[in-house]
């Protein structure tokens, strides 16, 4: 029976792209779309699947931080990032987070195919090659859910009440769980906390990307 593929993307058009070249990896797959993080979620949730395919940038996901709440929740799932931005940094923070392959927008159709194939096959598929491990990105990583939830709202400028009020916790646990996150990441402020979760940031290029 064909495996489900999922492809998270808010571009129609290269949802499509993919749609194809997935088609020429796993024949008669069941390929699901999804325009958000949260419909890709939905679909994961709906049953298994053989891969997802994650755009970086959607509605309601920028950035790194996506994949690693999907790993975390699917460990077994292989995540294919798929993104305009072609920065190496960033192919390697994505490797080291446990992503499967990632395919630069810009990549042409066959380049997508042997990529995926790779993955199909259980080898990992990177521009760069095998990357060096990032200790900052390996300290974040370390965080649990909810201290990651907890650092996202301060990176957003939340007071500790506000994020007890956003999160339905005390700020008795909302301070105590930055203590533990300043103690993970080995930083002692606020700030320098949000400067070193600036990794998991990913650039959006202005430029379109080419599907030939």
């Amino acid at each position: 029976m064909p495996g489900r593929i999922i492809i998270a993307d808010d571009h129609p058009l290269f949802r499509s792209a993919l749609a194809h070249a997935v088609g020429k990896v796993w024949p008669g797959a069941n390929i699901i779309e999804a325009s958000s993080a949260a419909e890709a979620r939905a679909a994961l949730a709906a049953g298994a699947a053989e891969a997802l395919l994650l755009d970086l940038h959607m509605a309601d996901s920028s950035g790194l931080s996506v994949l690693m709440d999907l790993r975390q929740d699917y460990p077994a799932l292989p995540v294919v990032i798929v993104s305009a931005s072609e920065e190496a940094r960033v192919s390697a923070a994505a490797a080291q987070l446990g992503a499967a392959g990632f395919i630069p927008k810009s990549s042409s159709l066959d380049a997508m195919r042997e990529a995926l194939g790779a993955v199909r096959d259980g080898d990992g598929s990177f521009p760069d090659g095998e990357p060096q491990d990032d200790d900052d990105l390996a300290r974040i990583a370390s965080l649990t859910p909810a201290q990651r939830r907890i650092l996202a709202a301060i990176r957003q400028g939340l007071l500790n009440k506000q994020i007890a009020y956003e999160l339905t916790i005390s700020e008795a646990t909302v301070k105590a769980h930055i203590t533990a996150i300043l103690r993970k990441l080995g930083v002692n402020s606020r700030t320098q906390a949000v400067l070193l979760a600036a990794k998991l940031d990913v650039d959006q290029p202005a430029t379109g990307s080419a599907m030939a």
